[in-house]
Order: structure tokens, then sequence, then C-alpha cells
């Protein structure tokens, strides 16, 4: 039985053609029961999301010749247009692949943490339809464990790698918590998108969006549970807000010196924190002139995003060695697995030449032969039947160098 890891990432396919081969969440049921059903294959686990698909299976390699065809097949695809943006990996390669993107070292982004939990779902959904083995199952703990270490022994996942995030962290720096922190958003694209659902996840609870389209700002506020206010509001709305983070695409500042001045009197000097995630630029760079105003922008948080990455990647060296050694020891334990069945079948075969030898004595016994002679032949036919095959073995073990005597003899001085 060989493991396999079959997939489709964003280093192998453009976006268009991994919208095509996604799985809804509601169609991997369907799917796993398919693919098992048409392959044969013994475990099968199917991970999703944005940036993969990926089918973790164990078989022959055949069969991974038929789960390739199934993919293509399943989604409606020639197998020319999908097959040079596959990778398959196999065994200890697969295993390493596996533990490498749960701990996010596979990911677009360094150590992102949301891949952790779709390949516990990814697991969950697939033992909930039957799909996995008892090799499978410990090939999936023992990934979780390695990606658990991996978040809690290095700091993969400890610093702020896009400007969205580094803002956010940046605000919750300067103020601890932001349940009581009021912020002001000013645009309504995806950065600032990114943006709230950042401050909703780090606790923040007063949210304002301003937009140049009254919808939008209403549609993204939605999302959120924030008041909403147009961009003539934005002087007003200036002297409440703590923290203002703006990304528009507007060609002139919508924020200027004199704006924030008079809401800093309003505010009576209480600081201000404010980015401008905009080029160009949403807020004059003269407000970082006043002295209660703390202004950074899309340049200073992609030099403190730059750093970061540099810490990631270190802390990414500290996790391929973890996984080195987490996929290490469940090669081992796979070996073992194999090794057992051997020594079952020795086992079983020592038991009937006992059982031979040891009925022959009986009969013997039974006939009135010399009980010390009887006993003496089975004790010798049992010793010279039980070490032939080992003993042929260790000798051609030890002529081809492929064992250490010393080490050998204390094995046998072990039994």
């Amino acid at each position: 039985m060989t493991i396999f890891a079959l997939g489709i990432n964003h280093k192998t396919a453009p976006v268009a053609l991994r919208e095509q081969v996604a799985f809804a969440p509601e169609q991997v049921a369907e799917a796993l029961l398919d693919l098992t059903a048409k392959t044969a294959v013994s475990d099968a686990v199917i991970v999703s999301t944005c940036n993969r698909t990926e089918l973790y299976f164990s078989g022959s390699e055949a069969q991974s010749k038929q789960v390739i065809a199934w993919l293509a097949q399943f989604h409606q695809l020639s197998l020319p247009e999908l097959a040079p943006h596959l990778y398959l990996h196999q065994d200890n390669a697969a295993t390493t692949h596996l533990m490498r993107v749960a701990s996010g070292l596979d990911s677009l982004v360094l150590g992102e943490p949301q891949i952790f939990g779709q390949v516990k779902q990814a697991y969950s959904q697939s033992r909930q339809v039957g799909t996995i083995a008892p090799v499978f199952e410990r090939l999936f703990q023992k990934t979780f464990a390695v990606a658990k270490q991996v978040r809690t022994d290095t700091e993969i996942g400890a610093s702020a790698v896009s400007v969205a995030f580094a803002a956010v962290a940046l605000a919750k720096q300067i103020f601890g918590k932001l349940a009581d922190v009021k912020v002001l958003l000013i645009g309504a694209g995806e950065t600032i998108e990114l943006v709230a659902k950042h401050l909703r996840e780090q606790g923040a609870g007063q949210l304002t969006v301003a937009n140049r389209s009254y919808d939008r700002a209403a549609a993204l506020a939605a999302q959120f549970q924030a008041q909403v206010v147009s961009l003539a509001q934005v002087p007003q709305a200036l002297v409440d807000a703590d923290v203002v983070i703006s990304s528009t695409a507007s060609t002139l500042p919508i924020v200027g010196k004199g704006m924030v001045e008079q809401a800093l009197k309003k505010r009576r000097h209480k600081p201000m924190f404010l980015v401008d995630l905009a080029v160009p630029r949403d807020i004059e760079a003269q407000v970082a002139e006043l002295e209660d105003a703390y202004l950074y922008t899309v340049d200073d948080l992609q030099n403190i995003v730059s750093q970061n990455m540099q810490s990631r990647q270190q802390a990414a060296t500290q996790a391929e060695t973890m996984i080195a050694a987490g996929a290490a020891e469940f090669s081992q334990w796979l070996q073992l697995q194999g090794n057992i069945d051997w020594v079952r079948d020795y086992r079983e075969r020592c038991e009937n030449v006992t059982q031979e030898l040891l009925q022959r004595a009986v009969n013997q016994l039974a006939s009135g032969q010399n009980s010390e002679k009887v006993l003496q032949e089975f004790a010798t036919k049992l010793s010279n039947r039980l070490m032939h095959a080992p003993t042929k073995t260790i000798r051609h073990l030890l002529q081809e160098e492929q064992v250490d005597a010393k080490t050998l003899i204390n094995f046998l001085v072990d039994i």
C-alpha cells in the first residue's frame, strides 16, 4: 500500500482552473463515496480551499492514475487540460506535504492559521463518510500533533504579514483591548473589508464605515454590524474616532490636516491613530505634524510586514525540522505495521512446528518409548526446526554487511 497526495494549488495553476477543480462543502461527502467506489482506494480525504484542492488516498500506482482520471471526470475537465497542473507525492513525500500544508508552510501567506482548521474539517468529513482506515487515522493524528507543535514552539504565526492585519495589530498594540475603541473605516473595497474582519476577530466593537457610495458602505456595514456615514460626514465622524483606517481609489486626499486638527480640538486633544492604506494617499502627509495624531502610511506597514516575513521565514526553517522528524516517526510506525504481519506469520509457523513435534512426542510416550529419549529428541528437533531459517538469514546479512555483528549478538543475547 502506498500513500498518495494529489493536488493542484496556487503555485501550479491559475485561479480560473482552481475554481473549476474546487469541491463545494456540500459536494465532499458525495465525492468521497464516488471516488472510493470507482477507484477502490482504501482511504480518501479531500482538502478543498480557495488556494488548493488536494486528495489524500492510499492504494497502488494503477489506482493513482485512476484517481487523476476521476478528478478530471468529476469536474468535467479533459485530462490534458488538468494533468500539467497537478502534483503527485507518495509515501514519505506525501506525509511531509500533508504536514507542511497543515502547518501553513505551503500557504499563499506563509504561516496562515486557517488551513489547519480546514484540514481538520476535511479529516472529520472523511471519518463521517467512512473513508478513513487505521493507517490514515494515525497519519492525520500525527499531522495534527506536528502542526500544533509548529504553532506552539515557533513564531510562524506570531506576526502580521498583510498590511490589513498589520494595521489592526498596530492599533491593538497601541490601545490594548479594542472593545471600547471607536474605529472609522473610510472606503468599502476588499482591503477595508479585510481590515473590518480582522478588527472583529480582535474584539473591536464600535465600527463606522464611510464611503462615496452609501449603498456599498451599507452592504459592508451589514456584514460587521457597523454604522454608516457618507464621505461628507467624515469631519463629524472624526471627532469620535480613536482609530481611522482609510483605503479608497480617490485621486485626491479625503482627510486633510485642517479637518483632523479641528477634530482633535473637539476631542480635547485625545490622541488619534490614523492608517492610510491608499495609493494615492487618502490622508494628507501633513497630518503627521499634528501633536496628537499618529499617522502611518502603507509604506510604513510594508516595512513592518517585510520584517515580519523574515521572522516567519526563520520560524519556517525550525518548522521544517519538526515536520521532517514527524514524517520520519510516522514512516517508522508504518514500516512496523508492515513487519507485524511477517512477525505474526513467523509466530504461527513456530506454533505449528511445536504442535506437530509435541503430538509426535505424545504418541511416542503413549507407545511406551523411553521418556527421557523422547523429550531429548523433541527438544533437539524443535531447536533445529526453529533456528534453521533465522540462522540462514543472519548468515546472509553478515556476509552482505547489512547488519553490524556486535548489534546482532546483543540482540540475540537479549532474546
